[in-house]
This record gives C-alpha cells, sequence and structure tokens, in this order.
C-alpha cells in the first residue's frame, strides 16, 4: 500500500505542477512573440534573429561623443551642444505686456512682438545646438543601435575645457561656470551675446528590451505610441520591463525531479516480492515511465515539442527497467 500511495503522491504533484507550467506557456503565447531573456551573459547565436530579447549590465562606449568644434569630449553614449543667445523675450501676464532680456535656446522673432520698436533681436545663432552619439556602445556582447542610444535617460553637465578650445573660439569665448560664453561681462550679458553648455548621458547601469539582428540591438515593430523598445535604468527583471508579463511558476524541474523520485521509491517498495526486489535502476526505470508518460498525456495538445521530449524520456526508462529485468536472472544464477 505504501509504494502504491507513494505513485499516487507523486503523479499528483506532477499535474499540479504540469498544470501550472503549461498556464504559464498558454499565457506567454497570448503576449506575442517569446523574449529571451539574456541579461548580461547572453551572446548573438544562431537562430536569434528577430527575437526580443532583454540584455543589462554598464554600458561599454567603444568610441566617445566628440565635438570637435570646442574640443568637448564625454565618456558617455550621448552629448549634446546646447546654444542660447541673450534676446528680448515678450511676457504677456494679466493682460499687460512686457520686455525682458533672457538667455533662449532658438531664435526669438521680434517682428511678431505687439511692439517691435527697441526690442529688435539678431536673429538666426552663428553657432547651433548639435547632438554627438558615441561611434559604438555595447550592452554585454551587442552593439546597440542609434534610436536606442538616442533614449538613454537622464543628463549630466559637462563642463568645457578652455585648453582644447580652437583658436578662433578661444579668442571668442571665456569660461563662466559651467558655460562658455562671448559676453566680456559675463555677469553682464548683452543683446546677441551666446552662451554654450554641454550635458551628456550619464554612464550606468541599463536594462534594454530590443529586437536581436545580428550582433546589434534594435527597435522592433513600432505599435502607437510603442517604439519598439524599451530602455531602463538600473538592472531590471523581465517583468519589470514588461509588467503585463505572466509570473514564470519556481521550482518546475525540481518538482519533476520530486515526483519521479518518489513513484520510483514506489515502485521500490511495490517490488519487493519480485525478482527485482532492492534494484534502485529497475525502480527508476518504471519511475520515469510512469511520470514522464503521464508529463507527455498532459503536454500533447499544448505542445508537441514539449509532448515528444517526454515521451523519449519514457521510452529511455523503459529500456533501463528492461535491461535490469534481463539482468536479474543471469545475476541469479551465481
Amino acid at each position: 500500500m505504501m509504494g502504491l500511495g507513494l505513485i499516487l503522491i507523486a503523479l499528483a504533484l506532477l499535474l499540479w505542477n504540469e498544470h501550472r507550467a503549461i498556464d504559464y506557456a498558454t499565457a506567454l503565447q497570448k503576449q506575442g512573440p517569446a523574449v529571451l531573456d539574456l541579461g548580461d551573459q547572453g551572446r548573438p547565436s544562431a537562430g536569434q534573429y528577430g527575437s526580443l530579447t532583454r540584455v543589462s549590465g554598464l554600458p561599454k562606449i567603444i568610441d566617445a561623443p566628440h565635438d570637435k568644434e570646442f574640443g568637448v569630449r564625454a565618456d558617455s553614449p550621448l552629448l549634446v551642444r546646447h546654444v542660447e543667445m541673450f534676446q528680448w523675450r515678450e511676457i504677456t501676464v494679466g493682460g499687460e505686456t512686457h520686455y525682458e532680456l533672457d538667455w533662449v535656446d532658438r531664435p526669438v522673432d521680434a517682428a511678431r512682438f505687439a511692439k517691435p520698436a527697441g526690442h529688435a533681436n539678431p536673429g538666426a545663432f552663428p553657432i547651433q545646438g548639435r547632438q554627438f552619439e558615441a561611434g559604438e556602445v555595447r550592452l554585454g556582447n551587442f552593439r546597440l543601435s542609434t534610436p536606442i542610444i538616442r533614449a538613454f535617460p537622464g543628463r549630466m553637465t559637462v563642463p568645457p575645457d578652455e585648453q582644447h578650445l580652437p583658436a578662433n573660439f578661444a579668442a571668442t569665448f571665456q569660461r563662466a561656470g559651467d558655460y562658455l560664453v562671448t559676453s566680456g561681462k559675463p555677469e553682464h550679458p548683452r543683446l546677441g551675446d551666446l552662451r554654450v553648455s554641454w550635458e551628456a548621458v550619464p554612464l550606468q547601469s541599463m536594462t534594454v528590451l530590443a529586437r536581436i539582428d545580428g550582433e546589434l540591438l534594435a527597435p522592433g515593430e513600432a505599435q502607437g505610441t510603442n517604439p519598439g523598445f524599451e530602455v531602463q535604468v538600473g538592472e531590471r527583471t523581465l517583468r519589470d520591463v514588461l509588467p503585463a508579463l505572466p509570473e514564470a511558476p519556481t521550482a518546475v524541474m525540481t518538482l519533476r525531479v520530486l515526483a519521479g523520485l518518489l513513484a520510483s521509491f514506489g515502485v521500490l517498495f511495490l517490488a519487493a516480492g519480485s525478482r527485482v526486489k532492492g534494484d534502485p535502476l529497475f525502480a527508476l526505470g518504471v519511475g520515469a515511465v510512469v511520470v514522464t508518460a503521464t508529463g507527455g498525456l498532459l503536454w500533447v495538445t499544448h505542445d508537441a515539442m514539449a509532448s515528444s521530449v517526454w515521451a523519449l524520456m519514457a521510452v529511455l526508462g523503459a529500456g533501463l527497467a528492461i535491461w535490469r529485468m534481463q539482468q536479474r536472472p543471469a545475476s541469479g544464477g551465481h
């Protein structure tokens, strides 16, 4: 009775465990294409093309962005130059309009002012703001495409280095804190003065969800407001990046092994009065047949490949049991 009880417990455990695994696989299919959770150890390999993957870690800057005009470089995925001009602005509050000089990052058309007289602005900027991407950024063992690099969040100030200024700019600009300015007296700028500053994306641990294109991580298919990729700061799990993803059941393989061992002990008890009594390999083979044949039947309507693997394990278990039965008579003859 104990042997049969152990086998029934093993089957009950297997049924519960496989229903969890099947429910999870079904929920994943409803989410769309499967996502490869490569983390920071994944490498490009055959058969991955077009798959979505989660890759995390500290980005490696292979070719840092460089603003050659001003000699500013940053160990960052992205460097941004901001240019502002001291200009007239029109401000209307409570029906009253007044004008003030301030730093503005685009040309302000004074012709549109309610009172343009005395408030003319210089017009186009002689120097433009620009964005500089690193020549190559790698995350784990993958290169990152430009749209993903541009989506990296966070900004930090990059102070200018007057010693690297070209001669033409060194005669025009001077440093004022984290800015380069054309003002003779930085604390008292005049109309038309320029102010240039730089920002860069801080180098920090990142998590990217994107499509594998060889060794490149690129955006997948955009849908509505979804750009086809996801970028988050820090080491994020797959569920952090895809909150709608169902939670994976825990210890699935461990419980499968436990069910097999329980069934094997049950067979060992049942075989106590036979010629294969006390044979752990025979019990293991029969226990494997009981468990894997049941598992194969559970998966047959959900995943033919998984069902085939279960069937193969059942065949191997049956082969082990038959071999041990054939060995017993020979052993008994000595």
